[in-house]
């Protein structure tokens, strides 16, 4: 769910289609560029990243957050343009500890390979058939029912692997500082999220979530650019 934040007023709709070149130009030369403490904030304690050479890109995401799961599509869209030096990554958490086992679900579907396949799927089952997928066994039954074996699946899910990676999660959330879903955060040293785009009052609630979202979208890809002018990278 959406963190309070400062907002400011930033033009929408710049790209058109997800990380289109053109507006990048556009930001990296100064027009309308996102501001600090407005449009992204700036970690006062730049975190570690895991991607080596790459420029990490983080999705901290809930299953169970319905801003998530709306910002799912756009996500899934814009990653397919991700370019070769981004690697991207997703941090479940749980803000209300009764979906915790969602965490262990995720990591569970990334040790059997999974993701791709039930991702939404899981986000589908919360929201639009309301299955809580709260207790183990019925996180077991549904993965059986889409035809991941129950044993492998319960085996994987109690694993010390995945038990320590949804404990890992919640570190690093807490690290990141992240008070609400969805939020992304860039190279260890900015965020961004819908939450903080500001929209016109006036405009069709539908239309002002797709305006966020995609608002949010077009601040990451600046702080992509940004990161790779500071790793001392050319402009894409």
């Amino acid at each position: 769910m959406p963190a309070f934040r400062t907002r400011r007023n930033i033009v929408i709709g710049l790209c058109s289609s997800p990380l289109a070149s053109a507006p990048l130009a556009v930001l990296a030369q100064g027009v309308n560029v996102p501001k600090a403490g407005t449009d992204y904030t700036v970690l006062a304690n730049p975190q570690p990243v895991e991607s080596g050479d790459k420029i990490e890109v983080l999705e901290f995401f809930q299953y169970s957050c319905p801003h998530c799961y709306a910002f799912t599509p756009d996500l899934n869209a814009w990653r397919k343009h991700l370019a070769a030096d981004v690697e991207y990554r997703r941090v479940p958490i749980a803000f209300d500890p009764s979906v915790q086992t969602h965490v262990q679900l995720y990591y569970t579907l990334e040790a059997l390979n999974k993701i791709d396949d039930m991702h939404d799927k899981v986000f589908n089952a919360f929201h639009v058939n309301h299955r809580q997928l709260i207790e183990p066994g019925d996180i077991a039954e549904f993965m059986a029912s889409n035809g991941i074996d129950r044993a492998q699946w319960v085996a994987a899910f109690n694993s010390f692997s995945v038990v320590t990676k949804a404990a890992r999660a919640k570190r690093i959330a807490v690290a990141y500082e992240i008070t609400g879903t969805p939020t992304m955060a860039c190279d260890g040293k900015y965020e961004t999220a819908p939450s903080m785009i500001h929209i016109e009052p006036g405009i069709d609630r539908a239309r002002a979530g797709e305006m966020a979202r995609t608002g949010a979208l077009d601040v990451m890809a600046y702080l992509i650019e940004r990161s790779r002018r500071e790793r001392g990278r050319s402009i894409r």
